[in-house]
């Protein structure tokens, strides 16, 4: 809570059963209030600026402009705004873009209401909150990791391509990727499915966790 008031949320999801449900569900609890619903990033963004909620709980998945990126825009006009992301992904990728983006929760949908509740709470209080499962994954991806092996984990990478994998695993996205390398996506998304080939991941997760096993993504 935030001192004696309830705890004012934004319930952003693009499935409306879920979203309205979900809203109900916290209305009915003495601690929170929900001040509105959304069921796009640009409407959670629009919805954000008028009712200046304590928190948004916010999905990843949606059409258009995406939680994440939804988050990166509420968070740049109003940083003490907790974000708490309720989604049903579990890849490394979509949890270390929601944490660079600023959320302060990760939670997967299927978590009991009192847990939800509780993160909301403390997000609001200004503390971080994850998933129990989540948060050991986050624990082991922050862990300090050798790196002797990097440089010869993967032979048949070029330098570009081991470059490109080491900031896969430090949970950047192509977008992210190519700016920082000053590159188009259209050459990242080259590299990346090039890299997965040579490396034999099935897909991106794959990809984070044998490239922090062998010491990369720091």
């Amino acid at each position: 809570m935030t001192g004696l008031r309830p705890v004012t949320v934004l319930v952003v999801d693009d499935h409306p059963v879920f979203r309205e449900g979900f809203a109900a569900l916290l209305g009915s609890i003495d601690e929170v209030q929900v001040v509105g619903t959304a069921a796009t990033g640009a409407e959670a963004v629009e919805q954000a600026a008028r009712h200046e909620p304590d928190v948004v709980v916010m999905d990843v998945s949606m059409p258009g402009m995406d939680g994440i990126e939804a988050t990166r825009h509420i968070l740049r006009e109003r940083p003490e705004t907790g974000v708490v992301v309720l989604t049903m992904s579990e890849e490394d990728g979509t949890i270390f873009e929601a944490l660079r983006a600023g959320a302060r929760g990760y939670l997967l949908k299927g978590a009991e209401p009192e847990e939800v509740v509780r993160a909301i709470t403390t997000v609001a209080g200004g503390g971080v909150v994850f998933g129990a499962v989540l948060a050991g994954r986050i624990t082991d991806f922050l862990a300090p990791r050798p790196r002797n092996g990097a440089a010869t984990a993967f032979p048949g990478l070029t330098a570009r391509e081991h470059e490109v994998l080491d900031l896969v695993a430090a949970g950047l996205s192509n977008g992210e990727i190519a700016a920082r390398l000053f590159l188009s996506q259209k050459t990242v998304r080259n590299h990346v499915h090039a890299v997965f080939g040579k490396i034999q991941a099935a897909d991106r997760a794959e990809a984070i966790i044998r490239a922090r096993d062998a010491g990369l993504g720091r």
